[in-house]
């Protein structure tokens, strides 16, 4: 694109982007209209952006006067599709009470309607989740679909519009042997669900409205969850009053109602929609039931309750026909001065307008919250006897504005970066002199709008958040800063770096906005003219709190040094969540089937097991193990051989042979993996088709997309530490045969190492990345290798890219047989025994039923319905894996990379390779020095490290002889087990 042509699209602006759009809906005469008069259209599109945000579109329907629908609906029975991709993914049939619905699986189906007139409308879906035997492990899950009229998406948030389930908690809580809580299992509830269309993160308080003019048009529906659907419609938006004017047409004549103020216990919920949402333990003096140096749960929310669309129902009964008010006990302390907003719902529906978004002002401490208007003058709701349902649903809608100004600043900031490195070459040369404002006047221009923007910014935050917080003065100091450019634009190249920080901090202001964190306690329903109940605890009550808690702090609880000597004592590196749910399951399964008690307990820091170790104190089991932590412990003959078990050979047949790899040692095995990550290729389907690009194959295939991407301001990820992979790749080992040195000086390793390095300093891979799935997310870095960390990002805190990203196996180099290898390796977490155990027998039986594949994936759903798809549990376990709820697509990609799973050995010394291996990259990369004499130089240092080392663990003799060497298996194929699971 010329500069011509790049100030022009400038100059056209957001509006002509929204405008054109809308001219689209209208149908192919406003298609052809826009075309006519201007027929560089595509333009308006940048490479790496999305459709307009619904707020942009909204605005531009409301300028162009389009108005709602008059009262009217319009329903589609479920079945009355017209096309579907697969012939059987979408059948009619019955299902839980009703007949002829649709019963669908997957992939897009589409429907047609006939709008009797021009305007904008809600559309609502009566479905029901699909439950049956082979989709069992999915029904925790959201449903999203995608959503397009016309075969278009009218804007960004139709890319993922999301069907919750509704789920209860299990009642009564169960306590563990401390007298503490165990979190209840939730219970999906099974019913039919009418739903509007809304966006997937809680943007907006209100359904979203779509725009249809009067004729025949066709909806689609694009997912990959099984749902049946008894009706899709569309109906006139409804308007919610202001409440003044709903407290007009409250009955003029009421009782004056007294009595208590009724209490709901918030942990007591009725229904969520997420599994996310969780009770929380809270030792306030006034939170209910008291704590008493137990962890019970006596509230809700928190952190776990600050998701856009997260809904809680609480049930309530009125005694008494007539007006009430509402208050509650509320924690908002989570982040300084940011308000967080919930939309508040009554038997469904939100009595005013000012619910739509309700302000929870932060505090930090607990605080008695009325709803109540600026005056702080109750709101009063008139409720009939009987049964009433009251709802919360987190939203960030007094936000948006923010939000979707920092995505532009942020493209905006992108492009002044990418004008900057065309400029200097990506180096800052203060001894060069620039005219910027003569010859790059583009750069200034655009400098100037984002000065613009940012200031709006600020007052629109200010104005939603009603205070000052920090998100604020970041904005505030950024328009400081390019204030300061602007003054000096002939500077503005030396500031190159700050720019690229400043996008950086722009970037992350959406996900501090989208975030809406509130805990509850009580919530109380208390008739007018009767005060609330006090909510707050007082000086004294604080004071005897803090006493009492303090004595009970002394109370015995289980403490690592307790270990129970008719039991098999645990102990796990991971939160309470998963200790409670390990006890629980041992005590429902292990324990009836072999009749031994095991006691599982919390361990907070993975080094506690060296220093109980060094005090004589020491589990039977220990899990959630670093890969490396076994070895450090086995060649101190701290643990117990595992091969020496007669069934060992067939339990170890569940992993893959790279896998056991670092737990040999001295012809044994000392651990089993407990979880397995895994690498594959990440990249974005929108960006690499726009570019006319492919997902790459092999490394060569790497290289030759590499010009277009840097030509066009994208890059390739390569994590900078991922020297396995290479060295892999190219049939080199890390170690000699024998054990005793290293073998990166062969042909092969010195290839593997250049291939590793070029990567950086002749194809301009970015050295340092700190974030990349934030540079995915926002689409310079449409491609790359990364784990199951970035995976379970995407998969949760990016719903606008459903549908957009995919994955692939690494790529890989040809071999002779026509294979492309894809070695690489991925990280674990492992459990083993100590030597010390009295129970080796009994903890070898607990650690196969563990890690068996029917109790991986019990424990692995179980997890996943306490916390959320979040919490996916990525066992090491090939069978289990495949039974949890991954898509199957997905699956099949991770199996592929699977097959090439391969770990390095840990010998004494061998942590030398890494951090030499990683020398030598600095000395290459950035100091300029040659691959071999760099790697030649690390290899010395390696084999000095291991020679000592084996020297202290005496298979070398003073004088250097090998007394004994350290052989082990060789993995050089790919693993077969894999083909027995994969999902094709």
């Amino acid at each position: 694109m010329t500069d011509m042509q790049a100030d022009r699209k400038n100059k056209m602006g957001l509006a002509g982007i929204i405008l054109c759009t809308v001219m689209v809906l209208l149908g192919s005469s406003g298609a052809a209209q826009i075309a006519n008069g201007a027929d560089h259209a595509s333009e308006q599109i940048q490479l790496d952006e999305f459709e307009p945000y619904y707020s942009e579109v909204l605005a531009a329907w409301e300028q162009a006067s389009f108005r709602n629908a008059s009262e009217s609906k319009l329903s589609i029975p479920g079945t009355q599709i017209i096309n579907q991709i697969s012939g059987d993914d979408a059948l009619s049939g019955s299902y839980n009470g009703k007949s002829n619905v649709l019963i669908w699986k997957k992939n897009t189906i589409e429907y047609e309607i006939t709008v009797p007139q021009d305007g904008l409308y809600h559309m609502n879906l009566s479905y029901h989740p699909f439950n049956d035997s082979t989709t069992s492990s999915l029904n925790r899950r959201p449903i999203v679909l995608s959503v397009a009229i016309d075969g278009k998406f009218p804007f960004k948030e139709a890319r993922a519009i999301t069907f919750r389930r509704l789920f209860k908690d299990e009642w009564p809580i169960k306590k563990d042997r401390n007298g503490d809580d165990i979190r209840p299992r939730p219970l999906e509830i099974k019913q039919w669900i009418t739903e509007p269309f809304t966006d997937s993160v809680g943007s907006y308080a209100e359904p979203l409205k779509w725009y249809f003019s009067k004729g025949s048009h066709k909806i689609s529906l694009t997912g990959d969850q099984a749902m049946v659907i008894e009706s899709l419609s569309l109906l006139s938006p409804s308007q919610i009053e202001p409440y003044e004017q709903v407290l007009q047409r409250y009955p003029a004549e009421q009782i004056k109602l007294t009595g208590d103020a009724q209490v709901i216990q918030a942990e007591q919920m009725s229904s969520k929609n997420d599994v996310a949402i969780q009770m929380m333990a809270d030792k306030d003096p006034y939170s209910l039931p008291e704590a008493k140096g137990k962890e019970i749960f006596n509230s809700v929310g928190g952190e776990r309750w600050a998701k856009g669309g997260q809904t809680i129902t609480w049930t309530f009964n009125i005694q008494e026909s007539g007006q009430y008010k509402i208050a509650m006990r509320a924690f908002q302390g989570f982040v300084s001065n940011m308000t967080t907003f919930r939309t508040i719902s009554i038997d469904g529906k939100v009595p005013f307008e000012e619910l739509l978004s309700f302000p929870f002002t932060y505090a930090s401490n607990w605080k008695g919250i009325a709803l109540e208007d600026s005056n702080e003058a109750p709101y009063e709701f008139y409720l009939e006897k009987g049964d009433h349902t009251l709802e919360m649903t987190a939203t960030a809608a007094p936000f948006q504005p923010i939000i979707v100004q920092s995505e532009r600043v942020t493209g905006m900031l992108r492009e002044v970066d990418q004008m900057l490195k065309s400029m200097t070459g990506g180096v800052i040369d203060k001894n060069r002199t620039w005219k910027v404002a003569k010859d790059f006047p583009q750069l200034v221009e655009k400098l100037n709008r984002i000065h613009t923007e940012l200031t709006h910014m600020a007052d629109d935050m200010l104005q939603a958040n009603k205070r000052r917080d920090i998100t604020l003065q970041m904005i505030e100091t950024s328009v400081e800063d390019l204030e300061s450019y602007l003054k000096h634009p002939d500077e503005i190249p030396y500031k190159m770096e700050e720019i690229s920080s400043l996008q950086e901090k722009m970037g992350g202001i959406k996900e501090t906005l989208v975030k809406a964190p509130l805990q509850l306690e009580q919530i109380y329903i208390v008739p007018v003219d009767v005060d609330f109940p006090k909510m707050e605890a007082g000086l004294w009550r604080k004071v005897t709190s803090t006493v009492s808690h303090f004595f009970y702090s002394f109370m015995k609880k289980d403490n690592l040094s307790d270990l129970d000597d008719k039991a098999l004592n645990v102990w796990v590196n991971r939160g309470r969540d998963y200790v409670n749910l390990l006890q629980e399951l041992s005590d429902e399964m292990f324990t009836p089937e072999y009749g031994i008690r095991v006691k599982v307990n919390l361990l907070p820091d993975e080094n506690l097991l060296i220093y109980a170790n060094a005090a004589g104190i020491s589990p039977d089991v220990a899990l959630g193990q670093p890969q490396d932590k076994s070895l450090d412990f086995a060649m101190r003959n701290a643990l117990v051989d595992l091969s020496q078990f007669p069934d060992f050979q067939q339990i170890a047949q569940q992993f893959a042979p790279g896998a056991l790899l670092p737990f040999y040692y001295n012809n044994g095995y000392y651990a089993l993996p407990e979880t397995q990550s895994f690498k594959v290729l990440f990249y974005r389907k929108d960006i690499l088709k726009r570019l006319g690009l492919g997902v790459p194959d092999t490394w060569d295939e790497v290289y030759d997309m590499m010009p277009a991407l840097q030509q066009n301001g994208y890059n390739f990820f390569v994590p900078s530490s991922d020297f396995i992979t290479f060295i892999y790749q190219n049939r080199a080992e890390f170690f000699s045969e024998d054990g005793m040195r290293t073998a990166l000086d062969t042909p092969d390793a010195f290839k593997g190492f250049k291939q590793w390095t070029e990567l950086f300093h002749i194809y301009d891979v970015e050295k340092n990345v700190p974030n990349f799935y934030q540079h995915f997310r926002k689409g310079d870095m449409p491609i790359g290798v990364a784990d199951y960390n970035e995976y379970m990002k995407l998969s949760v805190a990016a719903p606008e890219l459903t549908g957009w990203w995919g994955i692939a196996p690494l790529p890989g180099i040809p071999q002779s047989d026509g294979t492309i290898a894809r070695w690489s390796s991925g990280g674990q977490t492992t459990g083993f025994i100590y030597k010390s155990s009295p129970r080796k027998e009994e903890a070898w039986s607990f650690l196969k039923w563990l890690l068996s594949a029917d109790v991986q994936e019990r424990y692995g759903l179980d997890l996943e319905s306490f916390n959320g798809i979040e919490f996916r549990w990525n066992t090491a376990n090939i069978e289990a894996f495949t039974r949890l709820p991954w898509p199957k697509d997905d699956l099949h990609v991770i199996l592929e990379q699977w097959r090439w799973y391969k770990e390095m050995r840990i010998l004494p010394g061998s942590y030398f390779v890494s951090r030499e291996l990683n020398n030598a990259w600095n000395r290459t990369v950035v100091d300029g020095m040659n691959y071999r004499e760099s790697l030649e130089e690390a290899v010395v240092s390696m084999n000095r490290e291991m020679m000592r080392k084996g020297q202290e663990f005496g298979f070398v003799d003073s004088t250097g002889s090998v007394l004994k060497t350290l052989n082990g298996p060789v993995v050089t194929g790919p693993w077969d087990g894999v083909d027995t699971y994969d999902a094709e």
